[in-house]
């Protein structure tokens, strides 16, 4: 018989567990598998099931539409909920949908899959940041954050390069039922590694006037400030994705394999860079370093603009590239924790307009680069420059001691702080 004192006790929250964290990326991961590993195989898709291109195309856009606005549901409902009983249905979804895609005998049936995966898929995304928002806050989120970077960051790398490897001995079929396995491979994690972290009191009638102010607070300055800069911070990275193919085979002449160690070079010192800006948090602060990281991914992205205009050779482009991209890594991971410390009572909700914002901003900028056809770097420039120091501009909205908790509370958590093995830092 549970004791009045026992009710009263307050409910420990879940470590923050390495396994966690890889089982968030995993989540994260399944979005770059969806849209990119079957993109060589868009021919075949043509000829099998008897449609024009722009209809095969449409599959992609229904998926990418779909995560967009599938965030906008599952992140308040995750507020209202709980955060693991939308997850697992999320995910059952996501992994039935994904098999309804890998059989679907016509376009429209494939369109009609794609855009539930793309729904349920966005489950896995908005909530796997929240529950790390819901167990991390100030240096150690932005740590945690970082570490989902390395994890999550390869899956564009690997993605575009499996599916050219396997598109001919597996078909468009067998790529589809890649993504399926990578749900059933994210549903068990979730069902082994993620345990409930948003606590039955705070959600129903008790949490109502938290939730109420937690949505007031994704209005002010502190958030707005961090999720705009983080969707405009993005924008360059996709940007320099979109135009990656002409830039690098048509421009710079390299070869298919060329480009892609090229693009795996890039994403590699990108990892590295978020690796870093795990340890470097405890050091220097999440805002500063936040901070740094758009300033160099402005420096860059100015080398770049100035190369263009005076027509130095193209692959010479190459390396101020690789410098506003790398830079990414101390931004994301820590603009993404700025954001979601602001809004604490509604995590949910401000996970889900950081993603959505993410996946809009990026869809209008895709088609953005290739304006100018593939002889030249001038729209990407124009892109990535305009992305670039509006991110910078609107960081500034943040206040200047956001997520910096003082050192005595860090070295008062302790034994509370949660140990990434196999990263060597700890959260």
């Amino acid at each position: 018989m549970t004791t009045p004192a026992a009710e009263a006790a307050p409910r420990r929250m879940p470590r923050l567990t390495t396994a966690l964290i890889v089982t968030a990326g995993l989540l994260a991961a399944a979005a770059p598998f969806a849209t990119d590993l079957y993109l060589p195989a868009f021919p075949d898709m043509a000829e099998q099931l008897g449609a024009s291109t722009s209809a095969i195309q449409l599959s992609l856009t229904a998926f990418l539409v779909g995560a967009a606005v599938g965030q906008l549901v599952f992140g308040p409902l995750s507020d209202r909920l709980g955060r693991r009983g939308p997850l697992v249905a999320g995910v059952v979804i996501f992994v039935l949908s994904s098999a309804a895609a890998a059989v679907a005998p016509t376009v429209a049936l494939l369109v009609a899959a794609r855009l539930i995966q793309g729904l349920s898929g966005a489950a896995g995304m908005v909530i796997g940041r929240t529950v790390i928002a819901d167990l991390a806050h100030g240096r150690q989120a932005a740590r945690a954050f970082s570490a989902l970077m390395i994890v999550s960051g390869a899956a564009p790398v690997v993605a575009p390069i499996a599916g050219s490897l396997l598109a001919e001995p597996l078909g468009w079929r067998g790529l589809l039922w890649i993504v399926a396995g990578i749900g059933v491979a994210s549903l068990v994690a979730v069902l082994m590694f993620v345990p409930e972290t948003h606590p039955r009191e705070a959600r129903g009638a008790g949490g109502a006037s938290s939730l109420r102010a937690g949505l007031r607070e994704l209005g002010t300055r502190q958030y707005v400030g961090a999720a705009l800069a983080f969707a405009f911070a993005f924008s360059t990275m996709m940007a320099y994705i979109s135009a990656s193919p002409f830039l690098y085979q048509q421009m710079m002449g390299l070869t298919a394999w060329q480009y892609g160690l090229a693009f795996g070079v890039n994403a590699l010192v990108l990892m590295v860079v978020s690796g870093a800006a795990m340890n470097l948090t405890g050091r220097f602060g999440v805002r500063r370093l936040a901070r740094l990281g758009l300033s160099l991914n402005l420096a860059g992205t100015v080398a770049l603009a100035l190369m263009v205009v005076v027509g130095v050779p193209a692959l010479w482009l190459a390396l101020p590239i690789l410098v506003a991209v790398g830079a990414l890594g101390l931004v994301l991971g820590t603009v993404t924790a700025m954001a979601m410390d602001a809004v604490p009572d509604a995590s949910g909700a401000a996970s889900a307009l950081l993603g959505f914002g993410q996946f809009a901003l990026a869809g209008v900028v895709a088609p953005l680069v290739g304006l100018g056809g593939e002889a030249t770097a001038v729209p990407l420039v124009i892109v990535m420059l305009v992305g670039s120091v509006v991110a910078t501009a609107v960081f500034s909205l943040t206040r200047d001691d956001a997520g910096e908790p003082p050192v005595e509370a860090l070295a008062a958590a302790g034994d509370d702080e949660p140990e990434l093995v196999g990263v060597g830092v700890t959260v």
